[in-house]
């Protein structure tokens, strides 16, 4: 880019052997690195003559996701939380809410973002200085301005990062890396809601069997229980009834 023109190896770039008769004149960076973003790539015909003709020309855009950004509340102080995120390319734009949607005041978010020497990708740092309550949740968004990649983190339930910060994070991006884990963490939360489903119906089905078999067991003693009770009281007339045709002298007869 800008104006110099380098030679590389085949290992750094190339293009199909056969282009000349299939027409593919692809180019294919096996790696490509953050140094080399904004590059212009030109491409260009070379003739028996030694004459050259453009063919094409394209700006090369690089970029690198960065990870998962780590928010904790900054040890020592009171109201100061911290948010990490590494290795990400170019520099990110850097985003804090309270509740989800309250932005912190002006001055009170700090960012520092730092480029290794080495690969060029950026390490970067953000301090959120504010005033919140226990119950309040506060979020921290890294977002990738050449992807519109974004990971947010969210620290609450009393600044403790628990089962708040674990729903609280959300993958959005063109990349699909950032599509695989969004789908992957849309398919736990839906497998976790059909598995919560299947056993409350298991628990609701077996309390409707319980139920039922108590109701026939009912209906199955209570005549058992009125047909004992109706022998008992006809073994007690009949034994009442014979005693008192004992009791009950015969009459005598009499010549009148």
């Amino acid at each position: 880019g800008d104006g110099n023109v380098e030679t590389w190896s085949v290992n750094y770039a190339r293009i199909p052997t056969d282009a000349a008769t299939s027409g593919n004149f692809s180019l294919e960076l096996p790696s490509a690195q953050p140094r080399h973003d904004r590059s212009r790539y030109s491409l260009f015909l070379l003739s028996g003559e030694n004459q050259s003709a453009p063919l094409c020309t394209r700006c090369l855009r690089v970029a690198a996701s960065f990870g998962i950004p780590e928010v904790r509340k900054e040890e020592g102080t009171e109201w100061s939380y911290l948010c990490r995120s590494h290795g990400g390319y170019p520099k990110p734009a850097v985003y804090w809410l309270i509740n989800d949607s309250r932005q912190p005041p002006n001055g009170s978010v700090r960012i520092r973002a730092q480029a290794l020497p080495d690969s060029h990708l950026y390490n970067v740092t953000s301090q959120l200085t504010v005033n919140v309550s226990k119950d309040d949740t506060v979020s921290c968004t890294i977002k990738n301005p050449s992807t519109n990649e974004t990971l947010t983190v969210k620290l609450g339930c009393q600044n403790a990062p628990s089962l708040c910060s674990l729903f609280g994070l959300t993958v959005g991006a063109s990349s699909s890396g950032s599509r695989a884990s969004q789908g992957m963490w849309i398919f736990s939360t839906v497998l976790c809601v059909v598995v919560a489903i299947m056993v409350l119906s298991g628990i609701y089905y077996q309390i409707h069997l319980d139920k039922i078999s108590k109701r026939r067991k009912k209906e199955y003693e209570e005549p058992r229980r009125a047909l004992i009770s109706f022998r008992r009281n006809g073994g007690r007339r009949y034994q009442y009834k014979q005693a008192t045709e004992e009791m009950m002298p015969e009459p005598k007869e009499t010549d009148v």
